[in-house]
């Protein structure tokens, strides 16, 4: 699949931070979008890689960066850069959210548990 046809700009963001560490009570580095369906996971060097993970089980292979000021694609198949179309709303986290996040759920020692 190449990567145009991978992605839909019409689908928002699943929410403002990684849809399975709201679910656990974990904590990210960065934040990535799914082009396909939205699906907000986080980064490769955050603990637990949901970003990537959810590329692999939903077959949706290119993701873009949620991040303030960052706007580049990435495409999981082929390990590389790739380009795509501007996504549907909100483009980033909000700006107030930090990063690491979220707020008060980061350990002291979150440097020393990235990947």
């Amino acid at each position: 699949m190449d990567a145009a046809a991978a992605i839909d700009p019409s689908v928002p963001p699943s929410g403002t931070g990684c849809v399975e560490c709201e679910a656990t009570g974990g904590w990210w580095f960065h934040l990535r979008r799914c082009a396909a369906c939205g699906h907000v996971g986080c980064c490769d060097s955050s603990p637990s890689q949901h970003a990537r993970r959810h590329a692999g089980e939903s077959g949706h292979p290119v993701i873009r960066s949620y991040e303030p000021g960052e706007s580049w694609f990435w495409d999981f198949t082929r390990e590389d850069f790739a380009t795509g179309p501007e996504l549907a709303p909100p483009e980033h986290r909000p700006w107030n959210q930090p990063a690491p996040g979220p707020r008060g759920r980061v350990p002291a020692d979150w440097l020393s548990r990235l990947h």
